[in-house]
């Protein structure tokens, strides 16, 4: 297995300006990125996007002196959805692409990711190799006069994705008549997603656009739909879509301001691939967080759902194994291979709206096809990570849980890989049952690792 201390489940994370998120890290990684992806003689480009954050100007002044120092010339997008950065990095044929944002993290925070020339996320190996890189410095020596990169501004950056998004939705539809709520939680897609489903015809109640570097995720967006969904009542709206920061998830709301979240969403577009023979292998693909009611729902209609460990990176990983083309997140992220490389929001919100289009029915009458397993899920701040098969009391504690459970359950313990968080998930058929379960080993994880 490969050891990766710098880098996370995606990319490198943290508090802007202490380490690891730091300028002097920045650089470090510029150059060390440019020194890997540089390959063969002539010119190469690295794509640089950000979403709203304050700290990204910091970030991105750090990353493109690391990497013009190494003789690799940077193209600089401006704030633009993660997906947006895949997408550019391939259509552009840079030789990698750099995303600075911390996704669904509060403002204070911010990261650093890489796609490679396909739009791909890195491999275990490579970020292993660029942390060798950047603990152990870039030998060799450095380029100077005209050896030495340049800097460039993208300035049709989002009318590039735009044509893109529009591109994904089917020509014979469009979004007339449907009056949407839209919730970009003043981050990275606050530009794009508005001019994309206005462009095709869809009426927008708009919130979360008007980014000031310190309100991104604030009580907004994807991880805080709540807001968006009392809109789409008191708006009187056909269904709200809610992004995060840097616009790489979805979550919705249907007429009644009910969630529809990730699990939902892949139940409804799964069984519509399938139906039409687009469903590669039958097989959704997704994590061991998404709910039982989706293997069920797949598994009537004659599909399948295989599972990876949490995050949308291993996802992909999966189904490019395993040459299947849809899957996702029950936090939102979904992937549709044949469209992106990675997960995009905004191209995930154009599928679900097609199929409502196409099927003339309520949101709320597609979220029906799947029946949740009840399901709890808690979130426990600690200051430590030692592993959890270390952990005798826990050891013991998980397993009395699961025998309890039994065949009709399930219970998952995991640590965050972005944040000081210990999750527990329990799933199972009695409602109170599972509570009790997932409070007694939340206590007992504070008690142990705080």
């Amino acid at each position: 297995m490969t050891v990766r201390n710098l880098f996370g489940t995606d990319g490198i994370r943290g508090i802007a300006n202490e380490p690891p998120m730091t300028a002097e890290v920045a650089l470090a990684l510029g150059r060390a990125a440019a020194h890997v992806f540089r390959r063969g003689p002539g010119r190469h480009r690295i794509v640089i996007g950000k979403d709203t954050r304050l700290s990204g100007y910091m970030f991105e002044m750090a990353l493109s002196a690391g990497i013009c120092s190494m003789g690799v010339d940077v193209l600089l997008v401006g704030p633009l959805p993660t997906p947006g950065i895949a997408f550019l990095t391939q259509s552009m044929r840079a030789d990698a692409g750099v995303v600075i944002s911390a996704s669904h993290n509060p403002f204070q925070d911010n990261g650093i990711k890489f796609f490679s020339r396909d739009g791909f996320k890195l491999p275990d190996e490579v970020e292993a190799q660029i942390e060798r890189l950047v603990e152990g410095g870039v030998d060799g020596p450095r380029p100077t006069a005209d050896l030495v990169g340049k800097a460039f501004r993208i300035d049709d950056a989002v009318g590039r994705y735009v044509v893109f998004l529009k591109n994904t939705f089917p020509r014979d539809l469009t979004l007339e008549g449907l009056r949407i709520v839209l919730d970009c939680a003043h981050g990275a897609a606050y530009k794009v997603a508005p001019a994309v489903l206005e462009e095709l015809g869809a009426e927008l109640v708009l919130m979360g656009v008007r980014p000031n570097g310190a309100n991104i995720n604030h009580l907004c967006g994807a991880v805080h739909p709540d807001a968006m969904a009392r809109e789409v009542v008191d708006s009187g709206a056909d269904l709200g879509i809610a992004l995060d920061g840097d616009g790489d998830r979805l979550i919705v709301a249907d007429e009644r301001g009910q969630i529809v979240d990730g699990d939902a969403i892949m139940a409804i577009c799964g069984l519509e691939l399938l139906g039409r023979g687009a469903l590669s292998k039958g097989t959704v693909v997704t994590t061991v967080m998404s709910n039982l009611g989706l293997d069920i729902a797949m598994r009537r209609a004659g599909g399948r759902v295989v599972r990876t460990q949490v995050g949308d990176r291993y996802v992909v990983e999966e189904m490019r194994r395993g040459g299947y083309t849809f899957g996702g997140e029950q936090s939102g992220h979904m992937i549709f291979l044949e469209h992106n490389t990675t997960g995009d929001g905004i191209l995930s919100a154009l599928q679900l709206l097609a199929i409502l289009k196409r099927r003339g029915r309520r949101l709320s009458e597609l979220a029906a096809v799947m029946e949740r397993v009840p399901q709890v899920l808690v979130n426990v701040r600690v200051s430590r990570k030692p592993p959890l098969s270390t952990l005798p009391d826990v050891q013991a504690a998980m397993r009395r849980i699961e025998a309890a459970l039994g065949d009709e359950g399930r219970l998952l313990v995991r640590y965050s890989g972005t944040e000081n968080l210990v999750r527990v998930m329990v799933e199972g058929t009695d409602d109170r049952a599972i509570r009790a379960y997932a409070d007694e080993m939340a206590d007992l994880l504070a008690r142990t690792l705080s």
